[in-house]
């Protein structure tokens, strides 16, 4: 039995990765803005539930709900940073106030959390950092620019803390799903921005236009991808990726693809660089 620590748990992924935690055994901290959602989710955890308010941008309450947390459990084994919000839009349409909103939640509170867990990590040399990615990691599509970049802002540290962990004892996965039928695509989780250039109509205005069809029939069952990360965090030795949903494996294979074409393309200027 592992103590999971959840940020965003109260609809989503989030809250289907909670689920599965309690039924594999585990003890779940579910942390979101409104602990009450979360609590309504699960009526039946008992003690194995402790559901505590948490906003990410929050330092104050970053570091009370950790150490909440080690009072009731005495310990923090798993750390899912799942807590995010979207932003669509063409790069140039989002003005500072925008850009810098999402950088708060999706990287500035990811580190944040992450900072405040890690000492219980590193003093158990045991544990496991569960990083939410996305898709748009393997390849930024149009209007989703400024989203993507958080993402790969979290693919950069995650892959070097990986390193940095590995001879602690501890694990770090990046966990990048693709579309799943969530609440994501909702006004409440998904802001964009208020400026409009028609330049963009094709593109950006385009991927703008199609959001509405794509919520709620996106490919990806939350509840599989719930229970598909609580799998996967019970290997010995969990993977650095783990993409989820076809959608994802075909862009990956994709965007790996391309790269290697354009390398083969413009390896006759790139060998040119070095000293002689």
């Amino acid at each position: 039995m592992s103590v999971w620590f959840v940020t965003g748990s109260s609809r989503g992924i989030g809250v289907e990765i909670t689920r599965a935690a309690l039924e594999a055994g585990h003890q779940v901290v579910a942390t979101a803005r409104n602990a009450d959602a979360v609590r309504e989710q699960f009526p039946d955890a008992g003690d194995t539930l402790l559901a505590l308010p948490l906003d990410v941008t929050d330092q104050g309450g970053i570091d009370a709900a950790v150490a909440a947390a080690l009072e009731r459990f005495g310990r923090i084994d798993v750390l899912v940073n799942n807590a995010g919000r979207g932003l669509l839009g063409a790069v140039e349409e989002a003005d500072d106030a925008a850009v810098r909103a999402v950088y708060e939640t999706n990287v500035f509170g990811l580190l944040a959390v992450q900072r405040a867990v890690l000492p219980t990590l590193r003093r158990q040399r045991s544990g496991h950092i569960i990083n939410m990615s996305s898709i748009a990691a393997f390849g930024g599509l149009a209007g989703w620019g400024v989203y993507a970049s958080t993402k790969y802002a979290v693919e950069g540290f995650s892959e070097a803390l990986h390193a940095e962990l590995a001879p602690l004892g501890v694990h770090v996965t990046l966990v990048e799903p693709g579309y799943f039928r969530t609440d994501f695509l909702d006004p409440t989780s998904l802001h964009t921005g208020a400026q409009v250039i028609d330049d963009y109509a094709a593109t950006s205005g385009a991927m703008r236009e199609a959001v509405p069809s794509i919520h709620r029939t996106q490919p990806g069952d939350p509840v599989m991808g719930g229970r598909a990360i609580v799998e996967m965090a019970s290997a010995p030795e969990p993977p650095l990726r783990l993409q989820l949903g076809t959608d994802t494996l075909q862009a990956a294979e994709a965007k790996l693809d391309n790269v290697q074409k354009e390398m083969d393309a413009w390896r006759h200027i790139a060998v040119t660089t070095d000293f002689s």
